[in-house]
């Protein structure tokens, strides 16, 4: 009988894929999919060491799973236990000490290692700790094949980071910036075409400071290679997610206005909008570089739709430091963004700073600029309204015979059709809109014909 493998995901996109090439690495093994932790005969904790907390939310469920796995044994079975991603990282070694009954801990760069970590494991006993950053590069060792990806895919070009924010962890937990080369990610790019994807979003830690050797030896960057895999047959949508201002260069300016797949929505993190804030992050950037972007940006596409990351409550911030990210955030106008209240990273240099903010005032900081950053988006989704779009049809609703699609600004939209529309791009008139989605009516007479 097949082994089961339930992995549990934690934080960014990046994370995403990871968890799905540590299914595909530990597939030869006999591992199928598991529905639950309960079902399964291995459970990895892909973890994030962005959020808050994240490391006391990992212990909490390593408890929880300890109690399953110790109901298993009661059962004649066992379960192995692995924790992987950015936590693991950066406290493989608590993990081991605070937590006995997990079996593997691997860090985001040595994942490929799994099959030979877990037939360690079974062969000789004990416990496995994989979290050095390796000399070749992970995406040698992955396999090609994997399980099918559905209509959208993430692809992994770029990870690491080379820019030391001070409130980051990333440069710690992921390493160097680290592109991967242009032949690799179309080949990739490709497989992912024949098993049914017809989007791709192009991921990174830093994805716009993708420097990867092209086919002709040289360097290529981000926008020559959208570029390329724009040529490749099949795929009809491109998008790239996480982005740094300090990156954004003329040409992937000029894919964004020239590359027909290159969807209309640009994720680019602010931060905060006051220049002392800035420079304390060192982000590398101020606001007025910020804003000339966003005019840039909308030169070459004037439709495009922005998205950013804000954090308030940076220490040493004041009250003229939230005005000034109020401000540029109403000078900008965001179809959607998220914003966080600032919380101290072990190891960081933000953490040890003076002057931290009061919880208290975090949050009220935080509520003001939801406020304009919900109204924003309210705003955005209701000039859609009257519109018809293209969309992809992702998923079904929670509804019987509802369908949820995105459009190319990557508003989520429901509407009603047969679920063989899964997966294809059709019209949809957008006849409402809510805070963060929109409802519509699909143009079927022609899906019926075709």
């Amino acid at each position: 009988m097949a082994k089961k493998l339930f992995v549990r995901t934690y934080g960014c996109q990046m994370n995403v894929y990871d968890s799905a090439r540590m299914a595909d690495v530990l597939a030869p093994l006999g591992y199928a999919p598991a529905d639950t932790p309960e079902a399964a005969d291995m459970v990895i904790l892909n973890t994030c060491h962005i959020r808050e907390k994240a490391s006391e939310k990992t212990f909490s469920e390593l408890g929880r799973l300890n109690l399953l796995k110790q109901e298993r044994r009661a059962a004649g079975a066992d379960m192995t236990i692995a924790v992987a991603g950015c936590v693991a990282q950066a406290e493989g070694s608590e993990i081991l000490a605070r937590a006995p009954y997990v079996d593997i801990v691997v860090g985001p760069q040595s994942y490929h290692q799994l099959p030979e970590l877990v037939a360690r494991v079974a062969r000789a006993g004990g416990r496995a700790l994989a979290t050095d950053f390796p000399v070749e590069p992970k995406f040698d060792h992955l396999p090609e094949d994997g399980a099918a990806p559905g209509p959208q895919a993430f692809l992994s070009v770029q990870e690491g980071c080379d820019k030391f924010c001070t409130f980051c962890v990333v440069p710690y937990t992921r390493g160097a910036e680290y592109s991967r080369p242009v032949a690799a990610i179309v080949a990739e790019a490709e497989r992912l075409v024949r098993r049914g994807a017809i989007e791709i979003t192009l991921l990174g830690q830093n994805v716009n400071a993708f420097h990867g050797e092209g086919p002709d030896g040289t360097s290529w960057g981000l926008g020559r290679l959208i570029w390329r895999l724009a040529e490749i047959d099949g795929i009809e949508r491109l998008r790239y997610t996480t982005s740094h201002p300090a990156d954004l260069d003329d040409a992937l300016i000029e894919a964004h206005r020239d590359v027909p797949q290159l969807m209309p929505f640009l994720h680019l993190p602010v931060q905060s909008g006051s220049n002392r804030i800035l420079s304390a992050m060192n982000r590398r950037h101020t606001a007025i570089d910020y804003l000339n972007l966003i005019d840039r940006l909308r030169r070459a596409r004037p439709d495009i739709a922005l998205s950013s990351d804000f954090i308030v409550g940076f220490p040493g911030e004041t009250e003229a430091d939230v005005a000034a990210t109020l401000d540029l955030a109403e000078r900008v106008g965001f179809a959607q963004a998220y914003s966080f209240k600032y919380s101290p990273r072990p190891g960081t240099p933000a953490a040890s700073m003076e002057n931290q903010v009061r919880e208290d005032e975090k949050a009220t900081r935080l509520d003001r600029l939801h406020e304009v950053l919900e109204r924003q988006q309210l705003a955005f989704n209701r000039q859609s309204v009257g519109r018809t779009l293209d969309v992809l049809v992702e998923r079904p609703g929670r509804k019987p015979g509802q369908l949820i699609g995105r459009t190319p600004y990557l508003q989520a939209i429901h509407f009603d059709g047969p679920s063989r529309l899964i997966g294809r791009t059709l019209a949809v008139e957008v006849d409402s809109a809510y805070g963060i989605s929109l409802g519509g009516r699909a143009a079927l007479a022609a899906e019926a014909a075709a």
